[in-house]
């Protein structure tokens, strides 16, 4: 029998250990934080022939750890990313490498995204080794750099160069099975698609002239308007896509009046864009981003001299696409609205994925929840974000978000992910690991 108390602190504490080495990406620098791990996996019995540190560049390590099974069944991946998004620490409460337990919570950046997940997967992981499990799969772990900055350097440089290690029928990643609140119901989204990323420039062009003497064909007020059209908007055009379809349907199920109705209403395209404007406040961008390609304007650059009027003004667009959705397709549905006399080009584009809830993964997953917490609702969900599920759909592996655990209401995961004051319960924990430990045994040993 496992003890999950022990195991709950086992977890925080390399939690703990792995938010102090500074993974900031940029630059990156995720080798020491992969040389902690691995010496963490030596120390609890795990054969250094059965560990690999594969550096992409100087610097930029991954990990990859295998149990073996009997080979009756292809392995199954757990993936976690060691790299955390930059701070601005003059925000924070509480040092945010420093990795303090403070009022119930473990503070510091990536305890949300993604060590503090990660090191669920490294606690069962162990646990697979010191129980002896009769493993029908290969059980990998993979401990990867670069998800915050495009993936090149983690499951990109895995697919494409070392296909061989990561190989697996499924695999389990962040964002999923963890409670959000939708009014006074518990809800438990497992992973099952994400959208594409397609970050465009958007440019305007005017004529240059001296400050002193403003003129209406300024480029700088022409993407000022842009980008009102676009504010105005609210969102682009309806898409309903299956996974979507799916969600809407349990949810319109099981929420009961009034919400309930609302969503289920929303399965008609007609209806959805109207019936958006009747969601609270707080719920409607994560509808927005289901039902739409989104766009948000991040980086404005224009001129470079306080008494000079630019040519040319332009913004960062982050777009996320739809599964079915190509970069052709938002700019065009943004060109409708903007204007035609914006020039929209991409910058960087990736695929999204979609993966089927039919599996036998799936089903475990969605009994562990009703099981760790039986009032709570689980649906399949499409992740507005994207993750490393993308680049390992290329090998063949159906990839779910799924770190399970029980938040309450004042703790949400879309607000602590790259945020301030960035932090996660350590009932979390304690909820969560019973719940990931019967999933990744059963299919395992089934």
């Amino acid at each position: 029998m496992i003890n999950f108390d022990f195991l709950t602190e086992k977890t925080i504490e390399n939690l703990v250990q792995l938010i102090r080495i500074d993974t900031t990406n940029p630059p990156g620098n995720e080798l020491p934080a992969v040389i902690w791990i691995r010496d963490l996996l030596a120390r609890e019995g795990i054969p250094a022939g059965d560990m690999v540190i594969l550096e992409s560049a100087p610097g930029r390590a991954n990990l990859v750890a295998r149990l073996r099974g009997d080979g009756s069944q292809p392995p199954l991946l757990l993936s976690g990313h060691v790299d955390v998004v930059p701070v601005e620490p003059k925000f924070w409460t509480h040092d945010p490498f420093g990795g303090e337990v403070v009022d119930g919570c473990v503070w510091g950046r990536g305890t949300a995204d993604m060590k503090g997940f990660l090191s669920m997967y490294m606690s069962v992981f162990i646990q697979a080794r010191q129980q002896g499990l009769p493993l029908k799969r290969d059980l990998i772990l993979a401990a990867i750099a670069d998800e915050e900055a495009g993936f090149e350097h983690g499951s990109q440089f895995l697919v494409e160069q070392h296909r061989d290690l990561i190989a697996a029928e499924y695999g389990l990643t962040e964002s999923g099975g963890l409670t959000a609140y939708m009014g006074k119901k518990r809800v438990y989204p497992i992973q099952v698609a994400e959208k594409s990323v397609c970050w465009l420039r958007a440019s305007t062009f005017g004529q240059p002239g001296h400050g002193s003497m403003p003129h209406e064909d300024n480029a700088v007020l022409h993407l000022a308007k842009a980008l009102e059209r676009l504010r105005r908007a609210g969102h682009l055009p309806i898409h309903l896509t299956p996974t979507v379809r799916r969600m809407l349907d349990s949810l319109a199920e099981n929420l009961g009046f009034p919400l309930g109705v609302v969503l289920g209403l929303m399965r008609s395209p007609a209806l959805a864009g109207v019936l958006l404007r009747m969601l609270p406040v707080e719920q409607r961008p994560l509808f927005i981003a289901w039902l739409s390609n989104s766009v948000s304007p991040t980086v404005l650059q224009a001129g470079s001299k306080s008494n000079v009027i630019p040519s040319e003004a332009s913004v960062h667009l982050d777009c996320r696409l739809l599964p079915g959705q190509k970069p052709e397709d938002v700019i065009r549905e943004l060109s409708a609205v903007m204007g035609r006399q914006v020039k929209l080009e991409p910058l960087t584009t990736s695929t999204g994925a979609e993966f089927p809830v039919d599996t036998p993964l799936y089903r475990l997953m969605e009994k562990a929840l009703k099981q760790m917490d039986g009032e709570g609702i689980t649906f399949p969900l499409l992740m507005p974000g994207a993750t490393d599920a993308s680049l390992y759909q290329r090998a063949g592996i159906k990839v779910y978000g799924f770190t399970p655990g029980i938040l309450p209401p004042e703790i949400s995961l879309t607000k602590m992910a790259h945020a301030h004051d960035e932090r996660l319960p350590v009932s979390f924990f304690r909820s969560g690991l019973p719940a990931l430990w019967q999933v990744v045994s059963e299919i395992c040993c089934a």
